[in-house]
């Protein structure tokens, strides 16, 4: 097309006249009008803890559900040190497990203050069911305890009108019965635990199960004081010790190294394990880092990883820089047994005895930690390890990194990271029957057994892989866990978040231009559009009704998202791949994108599980599985009650 310039001063306008600025005036407005268009969210904490208020009600008030508390006023450092709680594994709960798993301290306690600055009246006090002498009962023990049972009263520690003290004792007023019936349980059973010394387990176990209800009726039966606020100072002696008191300020993360300079080999090395995300596999929920004893679930039982602390009973104290190589490049213990491949030495092999050597002077250089690791879980045959030297035979060949002469340096760096390390294709290339990855569909996507989510294809695919991608989208999501193009859950979250975002931008941008390179492969599972059933268009237009209506207010009605805050959902591979087990346990957990350096403050996803039946999952995934372009085959509704199911660790 060729420009012909149009000369105004002969159709009797000058570059100053009327027509011309017509002309510049609807030019801006065609500039402007679609960035004005964009739907803007709203940069505030209110905003982002919509994922919170979906279950705990409009400004954290509560809800007909006993089982879920209210979040309002209570002091920011008990919110606070029950989040942590929920990160570390001492209280159990699957969807605030989905919340806080990826957060930082400081990004909870910001949760945490806000919650705690909200004034929301408080319910009713409930008419409790129960005989006059059982009320009585749980007076005293609340006002006076029961010196006999060792058991303090409540209100020496919650206060005298029992609505807590700042920062971290919280009130016990203004709960629900069956809230507190279900707190109080769950420290009998173990599974609700704070920090030690923990001070309820230790007085519930003192006091028989009738007491407990006493206890509970008498409690929701109070109302709330006209000055509901906590009060400002701690008693000056607390009955008994509790390790959730203080606990406001944001724990700074313990000093793993031994004091002093780190040399510059200690420094590549601690930079390293980053790369590699050594803690991820050895660090258990809630435990000391690089200590070992995670469960790390397979097809053939659970394994246990190791102790890497310097520690000499348990961990790598009598290692050698020789004998950790034999590790990382042969898969070849210490003792000289066969390592099971769980730990990724086929990756690893790919490593430098120069990194090597200094990945293992920094764990040598740990502060040591006796953590004794029970023995692997395997079943038969899979526990007789000599049957190692047929798989090794079969599937493993030893050998450093070597460098394609016709790449540049930026994309080699980029394969060795990626096949080395990173030990990408652990989990995005499939495996077979024996665990072992199937070479000639090297990073096509699979779904990771047991663990129950999918890896997708990173291959330069445009369907299924990362085709359409550019460059910068990759290195966005690999170093903050969010681009235009999507946001991380699941154990891509983990990653990222203890692994990929301690990169540098070089080492990041090297990863992305290696991957944009990856040719498909012909292994990559394909996806077929869902057939024009009639009942298939019946549960499309309920999924409409139900994405309308829970889900159009962050992703839009079109689907377009808003920007990385709220993934844009059409055209978004993590819908229409083979298999839906990302979409559903995202719908029913919800969650939030892991807390990094460039996105410390994510904007999260409220779970559904106990919002929607079966057959309205069932039907949004389908409907934004085969919607604005997208095109997906039909989720069957036996699907939906399995995913239900898996456990989040």
């Amino acid at each position: 097309m060729r420009l012909v310039p149009v000369n105004l001063s002969k159709t009797g306008a000058s570059g100053n006249g009327p027509c011309a600025r017509l002309a510049v005036f609807f030019c801006l407005v065609a500039i402007l009008l679609p960035a004005l268009a964009q739907p803007i969210i709203a940069d505030t904490i209110e905003q982002r803890t919509i994922a919170c208020t979906q279950c705990h009600g409009k400004q954290g008030q509560g809800t007909d559900s006993a089982y879920i508390p209210r979040l309002a006023g209570k002091p920011a450092g008990y919110l606070y040190n029950q989040l942590v709680n929920f990160r570390e594994g001492r209280r159990l709960n699957q969807s605030m497990t989905y919340m806080v798993d990826h957060q930082s301290d400081a990004y909870l306690m910001e949760i945490a203050r806000y919650f705690s600055d909200l004034r929301v009246p408080y319910a009713a006090p409930q008419r409790i069911s129960l005989s006059g002498r059982q009320m009585e009962r749980g007076r005293q023990l609340v006002s006076a305890g029961d010196p006999a049972k060792n058991v303090p009263a409540c209100t020496a520690c919650h206060g005298k009108n029992l609505t807590g003290y700042a920062p971290a004792v919280p009130a016990l007023v203004g709960l629900p019965h069956d809230y507190l019936n279900a707190q109080f349980g769950n420290w009998l059973n173990h599974t609700r635990h704070a920090a030690p010394p923990d001070c309820m387990a230790d007085i519930l176990a003192r006091l028989t199960r009738s007491d407990i209800s006493a206890v509970s009726a008498w409690l929701a039966a109070q109302p709330v004081p006209r000055n509901s606020e906590p009060v400002l100072a701690l008693p000056d002696r607390m009955p008994v010790q509790c390790g959730s008191v203080p606990g406001i300020e944001p724990h700074a993360a313990g000093q793993s190294v031994v004091a002093g300079t780190m040399n510059a080999q200690l420094v590549r090395g601690a930079y390293l394990v980053k790369i590699g995300d050594c803690m991820g596999c050895h660090t258990a929920r809630g435990g000391k880092p690089y200590a070992g004893a995670r469960a790390i679930p397979t097809a053939f039982g659970t394994m246990l990883s190791p102790n890497l602390t310097a520690d000499k009973a348990t961990g790598l104290g009598l290692w050698t820089s020789d004998d950790f190589w034999q590790a990382m490049h042969n898969g070849i213990a210490r003792d000289g047994s066969y390592l099971y491949p769980v730990f990724p030495f086929p990756s690893y092999t790919r490593v430098t005895r120069e990194d090597s050597d200094a990945i293992f002077s920094y764990l040598k250089s740990l502060t040591p930690v006796t953590q004794t690791v029970r023995q692997q879980q395997l079943r038969f045959p899979y526990n007789q390890r000599w049957l190692l030297a047929v798989w090794r035979m079969l599937y493993f060949r030893p050998g450093v990194y070597q460098s394609d002469q016709t790449q540049s340096l930026q994309w080699n760096r980029g394969a060795y990271l990626t096949q080395g390390l990173g030990h990408c294709s652990s989990c995005h290339t499939p495996h077979n029957a024996l665990g072992a990855e199937i070479a000639h569909a090297d990073l096509a996507g699979g779904l990771i057994p047991v663990l129950h989510w999918y890896a997708p294809a990173l291959t330069s695919d445009a369907e299924s892989g990362l085709g359409l991608w550019s460059s910068r989208h990759i290195a966005d999501l690999l170093k903050s866990g969010v681009s235009e193009k999507g946001t991380v859950f699941g154990p891509m979250a983990e990653v990222v978040a203890r692994s990929l975002q301690y990169l540098s931008d070089t080492d990041i941008d090297a990863m992305a231009l290696y991957l944009k390179s990856v040719p498909k492969t012909g292994n990559a599972e394909t996806n077929t559009a869902a057939a024009a059933r009639p009942e298939f268009e019946g549960m499309l237009l309920l999924g409409a009704k139900v994405y309308e209506k829970r889900c159009a207010d962050c992703h839009q009605s079109n689907g377009q998202g808003v920007g990385s805050a709220y993934p844009a959902l059409a055209g978004n591979h993590t819908l229409t791949m083979p298999s839906a087990v990302n979409a559903i346990r995202i719908i029913l957990n919800g969650g939030y994108g892991p807390g990094t350096a460039g996105n410390p403050r994510p904007y999260g996803m409220p779970p559904f599980a106990n919002v929607l039946s079966d057959a309205e999952l069932l039907a949004v995934v389908n409907y934004v599985r085969n919607s604005w372009g997208n095109h997906a085959s039909p989720v069957e509704p036996g699907e939906i009650n399995r995913d239900r199911g898996i456990p989040y660790d």
